[in-house]
């Protein structure tokens, strides 16, 4: 997964320094589908062992580039496996908040959430923000 833009992760880090809470970035890392004439084929263990690794690592630099190495809250990543509105759906279910950025790669891009963050709004257990790339 490509993480998406810094404003909801920065407005997050800020808003747990303003209520004392801690930050759970969440990103998560899916197996491509691949179309056309070749079926899809599992990926070997070493495949989705890069996969997972990448979206880790595109996770803790974000993190640091955000807040940087000594973040002035407690900022916890975890990545899972599985499409993203389903796995930000899943962390939401303990969470007080849920903070999503929003591309909406639609045709309409600055009139639309993206798919993912319409998805959390309209199905997660707590409430959201969403932030559109490029506004503060």
């Amino acid at each position: 997964m490509r993480w998406g833009p810094g404003q909801a992760l920065r407005w997050a880090v800020r808003q747990a320094e303003l209520t004392g809470a801690a930050v759970e970035a969440v990103s998560a890392w899916d197996i491509p589908q691949f179309h056309g004439s070749l079926a899809r084929l599992p990926p070997s263990s070493s495949d989705e062992g890069a996969l997972e690794a990448r979206a880790r690592q595109e996770l803790v630099d974000a993190v640091e580039g955000v807040s940087g190495s000594r973040p002035p809250v407690e900022v916890r990543t975890v990545v899972r496996y599985g499409t993203p509105a389903s796995v930000l759906l899943d962390a939401a279910r303990e969470a007080s908040l849920l903070v999503v950025g929003s591309r909406g790669l639609g045709g309409f891009a600055g009139l639309l959430l993206g798919s993912v963050a319409q998805h959390c709004v309209q199905h997660a257990a707590c409430p959201v923000v969403v932030f559109r790339e490029g506004t503060e």
